[in-house]
């Protein structure tokens, strides 16, 4: 792929908080894109389609297509060299009332239903497969047990289950399912981008993704008494975005390539760099809450004993140098991330006003 004007790509998902931005990015770089949405009658997600088809006439063609629905890609993936599958939901566990109806279905038989138009469609050469550091490890405590204490891509997710994290243990259930089809063909390639917690501004109001329902629990106040020390591999979605078109333009990129900075960012700190711009936002908290009181009342705030001993105060390093040195990936500092986060929200909820 050499970002010419007559190369076609395809992205699943087009509305979500990845996939706008990679519709953008490869419209930007001269690609022709088909880009997949659930419903195209959803005025509020696919506005900034709409708002790009003009911005670059001609180039975006959309199409309807249900992860749930088999052959629903087929008319998408037609005539594309490339597909970039993003499209499935994110939930943290509080969005999530039925694991195997919410993520484990929509990552895995969506994933099966994207492979099987892939496997009809014989100009496809690549997959760009979104994963997630969560197929990488289930728990935090998992780290610990890999080479030197550092997350590394050489691993694989053995610990979550339907009822133990479903979201991590759809993913990785998806994205073994993606690599077996890749073993078992020579026509197309496959790479899988593994990001940590996606965070960066968003191109809609609407987006569901877990990562927004995340920081928006710290934004709107729930932990202004003080933060509980949790901390979160972090990646701005824009560094992701681009994560996946270096995938599918250098020839030797294979395998996984974790995308996440090289060290954690706690609650504590993004509320530090979050205050520096907004000093007097009473939401934000100001102190970070010692391992007690989390202990007491994390079960309160649907936190099990177990989850809080696998993560609270556990740290790790990540090992992103894989992709820095095949791919070239560079990261935006987390400052500069969050607070372009932090405003988009701001610009999302008055919209909604």
């Amino acid at each position: 792929m050499g970002g010419r004007e007559e190369t076609v790509v395809a992205v699943t998902g087009g509305s979500g908080f990845v996939g706008g931005h990679l519709v953008r990015r490869l419209l930007q770089r001269g690609y022709r894109v088909r880009a997949t949405v659930r419903r195209l009658a959803n005025a509020d997600k696919v506005r900034p389609l709409w708002e790009m088809q003009e911005a670059f006439p001609g180039r975006l063609a959309l199409f309807e297509a249900d992860l749930l629905d088999e052959g629903s890609f087929d008319e998408a993936f037609r005539g594309c060299s490339t597909v970039f599958h993003v499209a499935s939901p994110f939930l943290v566990p509080e969005q999530i009332t039925d694991g195997r109806r919410d993520v484990v279905e929509p990552a895995l038989l969506g994933t099966r239903n994207v492979l099987a138009g892939i496997e009809r469609t014989p100009e496809v050469r690549t997959l760009v497969f979104t994963s997630t550091v969560g197929a990488v490890f289930g728990d935090y405590a998992d780290v610990r047990h890999m080479d030197g204490g550092v997350l590394s891509e050489r691993y694989f997710n053995t610990t979550s289950t339907l009822e133990n994290n479903p979201y991590h243990y759809a993913k990785t259930l998806a994205e073994r399912a993606a690599w077996d089809a890749e073993a078992a063909q020579d026509r197309w390639r496959m790479v899988s981008v593994n990001p940590g917690l996606i965070l960066g501004p968003s191109l809609t109001p609407a987006s569901e993704s877990g990562s927004l329902f995340l920081l928006d629990e710290l934004f709107k106040g729930c932990f202004c008494y003080g933060a509980p020390d949790f901390s979160f591999t972090t990646a701005d979605v824009r560094d992701v975005a681009d994560a996946h078109i270096a995938a599918a333009e250098n020839p030797g990129a294979h395998g996984r390539y974790i995308v996440a900075a090289e060290t954690m960012t706690s609650f504590h700190e993004m509320s530090r760099i979050v205050r520096a711009r907004r000093p007097y936002d009473p939401r934000l908290p100001r102190t970070a809450l010692p391992h007690w009181p989390v202990r007491i009342l994390g079960p309160a705030f649907g936190l099990t004993q177990d989850y809080i001993r696998k993560h609270l105060g556990i740290r790790f390093r990540v090992d992103n140098s894989r992709g820095i040195r095949e791919l070239g990936l560079t990261y935006r500092p987390v400052e500069q991330t969050l607070l372009d986060h932090y405003e988009s929200r701001r610009a999302r909820r008055a919209v909604r006003r």
